[in-house]
This record gives structure tokens, C-alpha cells and sequence, in this order.
């Protein structure tokens, strides 16, 4: 019996062998019949695995997006590699070493008005700053000269020398024609954080907010695209991908986003810049003489504290603050109107002047020893002082 149970195992294993070798042999041949094509080997197999995984993927990523968000992401990817980190530094010197050291300042956001290396940002921005570098997109860097400053409208030029470098410029639209509720898009850098994008509407124009020196800066954006620290002097842009405003300010108890961003209208953008970069200072019409601070003048106008000599209002015959033989002081002349247009403060007053340009003609009507006088005077330029 064991015999027998001995014999059918050497059976089974025999016909095992058979079978594999006819089943290898089959394979074998099938391989000769084709022998013109190599059999793939492992690394081409995973090869066609790759591209088939990149061929069909990529397309199936892109249909889970919106027409929407497909905008969107266009939107930045066209906008960002002209949007620059600055860092500001400055300098201090040891009192018992007199070694100086460079200290960081401070950090914001600008982007490339021309293709010339001109930046735009804020002023606040660079606002003590003695040395200042600027980081592209591809992450180079360069140090930076400051250009000229605003620091009425919080707006200031640095320029880069980057020869050989592709800078784009942000194309630049007009924001006169803003609409309350249109989508709006800010890109900057909040607390060092390159390259953010953030989104939201306009929620009010005509916002009203200081300056440096009180003075306001008029025709405000308002908007609740989140604009945190870092992101001062970025771009805010309509959904073109076009300049509409230069993001500036929050409102926060907290200092952090709260709903409430403040941008710089284009139009006002477009006014200065142009000027900081021919004269480095904008090219304002003037009336040749210095005002006395309203918080030492406290009625309706403006007091001329001094006049320029040979300036339009010095050839017209206006006279600022005198002393009396007994040390008293006499009042200067207070502007009352420029034309038909009411002055009620110095801040007032040079906001007036603001609509008009250099040697432009005017009337000026001003307080003396309580009676009226007008006089017709030729405004001068800034640039010519």
C-alpha cells in the first residue's frame, strides 16, 4: 500500500514538470514568433507608467476647476513675477566701539512700474530706511536706490539695476470708473509671506484717509480683500489683472486684517509717479510762501507764516507774520479763497492747489486787518524753488 502511494506521488511531480515545461515552452515560442520586438524591460515599463500618469492627469486636474477659478489662477501667475519683498535696513554705530553695524528696519511690498527697474510702493515703506534691497519672484535679489518720495499720497519709486533681467510691468487701468461690489485682487507679502494672493470687492469709494503730516489723501478704495502687514505698497488689480490702486492702509484696533483695507486709487498713482521719477519729488504748483500750523491758527483760513522772496505771492504782495516793536506778534495774511474755491485750514489750502498745475493764473482772496483783498497771481513749480 505504501508502495503504491509512493509510485502516484512520483507520478503527480512528473506530470507537474511536464506541464511547466510545455507551459514555459509555449511561452517561449510565442516570444520567437515576435522576435523583431525586445521584450520592455522594467525601467521602460515604468517609463510608459510616468507618461501615462502625466497624460491623463493633468487634464483631469484642470477640468475639477472652474472657468472661474482657471481666471483666477491666469490672474496671478500673469501678475506675480512683477510683484517684489523689500527689506529696509539702517544703520547704527556702537558707543563704545564706533563700529557700525546695519540694522533691519522693516519689510513691505512693491511692483515693477516699467521695465526700467522703477518700483512702486508706499512710502511708510521705505520711510527711514538708509539701505534698501528687493527680492523678485525667482527669488533673486538686489539692492535698491530710493528715487524720489510722496509722502502726502504714502507713495515712493526705488529703482533696481537688473541688466539682462526680464521685468514686467503691471499693465495699469484707471479707477475713476470703479464700481462698489466689483471683484478686486491684492498680491503682496503679509509678515514676510511672499507671493500671497488674497481676494475680495470694493466696498466703498471716496474713502477719505491721513496721510503723513495730516495731510488726506482723497478717493480712497475701500476693500475687504484681506490687507495685512507686509502687504503695504503691493498692487491691488480688477479681474484683468490690471492696476487700480496701490494697497496702503487697514483699519484694525489690533493692527492685523479686519475686514477694512485701504488702497490708493490708480488715477492718483499715475499723477505722482511720473513726477518722482523726472524730478524725484512731485512737480506741485506752489504760491511761494510757508502756512502757519493749524493747530496754532484756529479760525477759517490759512496764515501765511512767510513769504518766498520773488515768489508769485511776494510779487503780489502778500506778507506773513510780523513782530511789533513791542514783541507782539501781527498776524499774516489768511487766504480765504483760491478763485471760487473756500480755504478753511492749511491743509485745506493745499489741497486746493492740488487742481491746479504750475503757471497756472489765480485769485487769491485773503484777510488783512479785517478787509478782503484779491489779487491775481501766476503759480510756480516745485521743481523751480
Amino acid at each position: 500500500m505504501k508502495y503504491l502511494k509512493a509510485l502516484s506521488a512520483i507520478a503527480l511531480l512528473l506530470s507537474g514538470f511536464l506541464l511547466g515545461s510545455n507551459f514555459t515552452l509555449s511561452l517561449d515560442a510565442r516570444h520567437s514568433d515576435n522576435a523583431e520586438t525586445p521584450s520592455p524591460s522594467s525601467e521602460s515599463l515604468r517609463n510608459d507608467v510616468k507618461d501615462l500618469e502625466t497624460e491623463e492627469l493633468d487634464p483631469a486636474i484642470d477640468d475639477n476647476l472652474s472657468p472661474a477659478e482657471k481666471k483666477v489662477i491666469d490672474l496671478f501667475e500673469s501678475a506675480a513675477p512683477s510683484v517684489v519683498f523689500i527689506t529696509t535696513s539702517s544703520f547704527a554705530q556702537s558707543y563704545w566701539s564706533f563700529d557700525v553695524t546695519e540694522i533691519p528696519k522693516g519689510s513691505g511690498t512693491g511692483f515693477m512700474w516699467d521695465d526700467n527697474g522703477h518700483i512702486v510702493t508706499n512710502f511708510h515703506v521705505v520711510e527711514g530706511g538708509q539701505k534698501f534691497y528687493v527680492s523678485l519672484s525667482d527669488q533673486s535679489s538686489y539692492e535698491a536706490k530710493l528715487v524720489g518720495a510722496e509722502p502726502a499720497k504714502d507713495l515712493a519709486v526705488l529703482k533696481i539695476n537688473a541688466e539682462g533681467k526680464n521685468l514686467t510691468s503691471i499693465p495699469v487701468s484707471r479707477s475713476d470708473n470703479l464700481k462698489v461690489g466689483q471683484s478686486v485682487f491684492a498680491i503682496g507679502n503679509p509678515f514676510g509671506f511672499d507671493q500671497t494672493l488674497t481676494t475680495g470687492v470694493i466696498s466703498a469709494l471716496g474713502r477719505e484717509i491721513k496721510a503723513q503730516y495730516g495731510r488726506k489723501i482723497h478717493d480712497v478704495i475701500q476693500t475687504d480683500a484681506a490687507i495685512n502687514p507686509g502687504n503695504s505698497g503691493g498692487p491691488l488689480l480688477n479681474s484683468s489683472g490690471q492696476l487700480i490702486g496701490v494697497n496702503t492702509a487697514i483699519y484694525s484696533p489690533s493692527g492685523a486684517y479686519s475686514g477694512i483695507g485701504f488702497s490708493i486709487p490708480v488715477d492718483v498713482v499715475k499723477d505722482v509717479v511720473p513726477d518722482l521719477i523726472k524730478y524725484g519729488e512731485v512737480r506741485r504748483p506752489l504760491l511761494g510762501i510757508s502756512l502757519v500750523n493749524d493747530r496754532y491758527f484756529r479760525q477759517e483760513g490759512a496764515m501765511v507764516h512767510s513769504v518766498s522772496p520773488g515768489g508769485p505771492a511776494a510779487q503780489a504782495g502778500l506778507k506773513g507774520l510780523q513782530r511789533a516793536r513791542n514783541g507782539n506778534y501781527i498776524y499774516g495774511d489768511i487766504i480765504k479763497f483760491i478763485d471760487d474755491k473756500q480755504v478753511k485750514s492749511s491743509a485745506q489750502l493745499m489741497d486746493v492747489l492740488e487742481s491746479y498745475e504750475p503757471n497756472d493764473t489765480v485769485t487769491v482772496s485773503f484777510e488783512r486787518n479785517g478787509k478782503l483783498i484779491d489779487v491775481n497771481l501766476t503759480l510756480t513749480s516745485s521743481v523751480d524753488k
